[in-house]
């Protein structure tokens, strides 16, 4: 018996190193592919666990509503009718003819109207917690790639500074041969070796922060964070800003708002259904003392919503205005989403306006007055020009990082808005 399976472990062997091979080459191949904004958010959406979370209320809502509007379950009730306690046959259960023992069933039966009401809350409560998801959906969209935007803003600012490292290099190395030719200072020699120090103290704290942005896209992905993809072009919205602008009642934030007066309505509903009687009908059978027959019990019963002022208009009264003030509350919110959409539409189109000046002025003349001044210090000039035009060239370096960070936030922040088919419940 043992060599028959080793035998077969044998045979089994080559199939199962292969598979074994294959599936460590494919995670090192998916660690390998860069990976893109579209792609993070895709994982980023299928791991976090506040969708599960959601989704998991959803089916709550649903298997509530299952149960809605059915019969309540009957009563089943047991005692004594007609029990003597006075007289000659006190306390005694032959005593009288018409003691008896019962045995009975009763059922409610709510009317019509509140059990519709009832299901039409259990209707609206599904359709809250499906716009609940949504928007949750749609936070954890936006923050997947605030997170995919910080890794990417930090490596862009190293790389910006990166490549200012040569030409640090090389001012070093021009003052030393100066210095040595006796034609230099060993002031300047310092203060070129200052400011290289000073780009490398620049660089090491970039380094921290794409460390940081790092764990940060890791708390959503679940893995290391890979390297990066090229950028999407944060200058073109995947919607139109017009329409951006135009129906905010799509977007996201505001179908939970849809949502909550739909249920607002449903305990209106449900309040005025509570107008309308409800029966119940019961059956009883009961035993008497041998040779006595024994008797059976119907009844029916309807309740009276006769005094309905102080109760049952008093409830639909206060729903009535729990439901007009959802429906402020959307409007102000409906308004409240038309200026937060205008607003970073201007902050989006803003910071596009800064890059493009970064892009075709600012950097292309730090660039030109640095290359002017090294050049004029190699002629014999200052070292201090030089210096200054480096120092400003790195403040304006980082501040074209720190820009496309904002504008890719700003683009992030619009072009999540409208649910996708990751949000659907």
């Amino acid at each position: 018996m043992m060599s028959s399976r080793f035998a077969a472990w044998r045979a089994a062997a080559p199939g199962l190193a292969m598979a074994l091979a294959w599936a460590m080459a494919a995670a090192a191949h998916a660690a390998q592919t860069p990976l893109t904004l579209d792609e993070a958010v895709r994982q980023g959406t299928a791991r976090a666990p506040l969708l599960a979370a959601s989704s998991a209320d959803i089916d709550a809502a649903r298997e509530e509503a299952m149960r809605a509007g059915r019969l309540p379950d009957p009563s089943l009730t047991a005692g004594v009718s007609n029990y003597p306690v006075t007289g000659p046959g006190a306390f005694g259960i032959a005593s009288d003819p018409m003691t008896m023992r019962t045995l009975g069933v009763m059922q409610a039966i709510p009317s019509r109207a509140s059990r519709e009401a009832e299901r039409g809350l259990a209707d609206a409560r599904i359709g809250a917690a499906e716009a609940q998801r949504t928007l949750t959906a749609q936070a954890v969209h936006q923050r997947v790639a605030e997170a995919w935007i910080a890794l990417w803003a930090a490596q862009r600012k190293r790389d910006l500074l990166e490549e200012l490292r040569g030409e640090s290099v090389l001012a070093v190395t021009l003052t030393q041969a100066r210095l040595r030719g006796g034609v230099g200072s060993a002031a300047d020699a310092l203060a070129a070796r200052a400011e290289a120090a000073a780009l490398d103290n620049r660089i090491a704290g970039v380094d921290a922060e794409r460390a940081a942005a790092r764990a940060g896209l890791q708390r959503w992905l679940g893995d290391p964070a890979p390297t990066l993809a090229e950028a999407p072009d944060f200058d073109r919205l995947p919607v139109s800003p017009d329409e951006l602008e135009q129906d905010v009642d799509r977007q996201a934030p505001l179908q939970a708002w849809q949502a909550r007066e739909q249920l607002a309505q449903a305990e209106l509903d449900r309040a005025r259904a509570a107008k309308h009687p409800d029966w119940s009908v019961s059956a009883s059978y009961g035993q008497r003392a041998l040779g006595r027959p024994d008797m059976v019990m119907l009844q029916v019963g309807v309740s009276l919503p006769l005094f309905t002022r102080n109760r049952q208009d008093r409830g639909i009264s206060a729903r009535q205005a729990q439901r007009d003030a959802v429906a402020f509350a959307h409007e102000d919110a409906r308004r409240a989403q038309r200026e937060a959409v205008a607003r970073a539409i201007a902050d989006w189109q803003g910071w596009g306006a800064q890059l493009a000046r970064y892009r075709d002025t600012l950097l292309p003349l730090d660039h030109d007055r640095v290359s002017a001044a090294l050049a004029a210090y190699r002629g014999g000039g200052g070292l201090q020009p030089w210096l200054d035009a480096r120092r400003d060239q790195i403040e304006h370096r980082l501040a074209y990082a720190d820009a496309l960070a904002a504008h890719a936030r700003a683009w992030a922040a619009l072009a999540y808005l409208m649910p996708s088919e990751e949000s659907a419940p």
